[in-house]
C-alpha cells in the first residue's frame, strides 16, 4: 500500500508533519513527557546530545545515557496529541517516508511516559511513583481505530463501567500497559494499578468550579473499585490512547507518574522539581 500525501503528511524536508523529525533523529527507546520544559530536564542527564529540535509543542532531544541511545519528546496535554505523536513516531520507524509504503521489517519501540498525576487512594503519599498497569479511557481516541481488546480488558471495562456513575454518552475502554516494560519500571518504590485517562482536567476528573458537572461522586466510585487484585490509583490525561495505539502498532508502552496531588486528602504538592528529577533518573536507569 502506498500512502497518499493527504494521509501520510510530510513537510518540505520529507519529515513527519507535526513532530518535524526524520528517522535518524529518534532512538528506539523513547520517553514521552507532556511538559516542554521536562525535555530539557531529561536531556540534562545525557552524557552526549546528538539531536535537538522543536516544532510547535513537540520538542525532541536524542542522546546517550549510560551507553543507551534514548530520545525524549514532549507531546503537550491530552490523548489528541498522543494520537499525533504515536502515529508519527511509528511512521518514522515503520513506513518508508520517501516511497510512502510500509517497511518489510517492523521495529518495536520502548515508550515510557513520564508525567504528573492526581492520586485516588488516600494511603498513597504525594510524590509517590504511580505505575500504570492498565488505563481506563474516558476519551474516544481508541474508538476511531480497529483495535482488538482482550477478553480481560473488556471485562475490566465492563466492571469499572458498572461500578462508577458516568454519563451514558461517554464510551469507555480499558487497556493493559506492556507487561514487560511495566515490570522493568516496577520496584518497592512504585504503586501500581489502574490509571484513569480523562479528556479534561476539571469536569472529566470530578472537579467542579462555576460550571456544574455531571460526574458527582466519580472519584469516590473509582476509589472504592476493586477487580482481580487491582485498584484505581490515579487520574491523568494520556495513557489510554498511548497503550491502545501503541499495543496495536506493536510497541511496548507504559506510564509512570509523579503523584503531585492526593485527591481524597485534598493535598497538593508544594514543589516537586527535585522529586521529578529523581523520577527521571529512575526511568532512565530502567528503560
Amino acid at each position: 500500500m502506498q500512502y497518499p500525501p493527504t494521509e501520510l503528511v510530510t513537510n518540505d524536508k520529507g519529515q513527519v508533519y507535526h513532530l518535524g523529525l526524520s528517522p535518524e533523529h529518534v532512538a528506539e527507546k523513547v520517553i514521552l513527557v507532556g511538559d516542554q520544559d521536562r525535555v530539557h530536564l531529561v536531556a540534562s542527564f545525557f552524557s552526549e546530545t546528538e539531536h535537538q529540535s522543536q516544532h510547535r509543542e513537540f520538542i525532541c532531544a536524542t542522546g546517550t545515557y549510560k551507553g543507551k541511545r534514548i530520545s525524549v519528546l514532549s507531546t503537550g496535554i491530552g490523548t489528541d496529541n498522543i494520537d499525533i505523536a504515536l502515529n508519527e513516531l511509528d511512521a518514522l520507524f515503520n513506513i518508508d517516508l520517501e516511497n510512502r509504503c510500509d517497511r518489510e521489517v517492523l521495529t518495536a519501540l520502548d515508550i515510557v511516559r513520564i508525567g504528573t498525576c492526581g492520586i485516588l487512594q488516600p494511603e498513597i503519599p504525594v510524590h509517590s511513583y504511580i505505575l500504570s498497569s492498565h488505563a481506563f479511557g474516558l476519551d474516544n481516541v481508541a474508538h476511531f481505530y480497529q483495535i482488538t481488546f482482550s477478553d480481560e480488558e473488556k471485562l475490566l471495562n465492563t466492571s469499572l463501567r458498572k461500578h462508577v456513575s458516568l454519563p451514558n454518552e461517554i464510551q469507555t475502554y480499558a487497556v493493559q500497559a506492556s507487561e514487560s516494560l511495566t515490570n522493568r519500571m516496577a520496584s518497592e518504590r512504585t504503586y501500581a494499578g489502574i490509571t484513569v485517562t480523562s479528556s479534561g482536567f476539571y469536569g472529566p476528573q470530578g472537579r467542579q468550579l462555576r460550571l456544574k458537572n455531571r460526574t458527582v461522586g466519580l472519584n469516590e466510585g473509582l476509589q472504592s473499585f476493586r477487580h482481580d487484585g487491582l485498584s484505581v490509583v490515579n487520574f491523568e490525561m494520556e495513557s489510554s490512547a498511548l497503550f491502545a495505539m501503541g499495543q496495536s502498532l506493536g510497541h511496548n508502552c507504559t506510564t509512570i507518574c509523579l503523584g503531585i496531588a492526593n485527591r481524597p486528602n485534598l493535598e497538593f504538592s508544594r514543589g516537586y522539581q527535585a522529586e521529578m528529577l529523581k523520577l527521571i533518573e529512575y526511568v532512565l536507569d530502567r528503560i
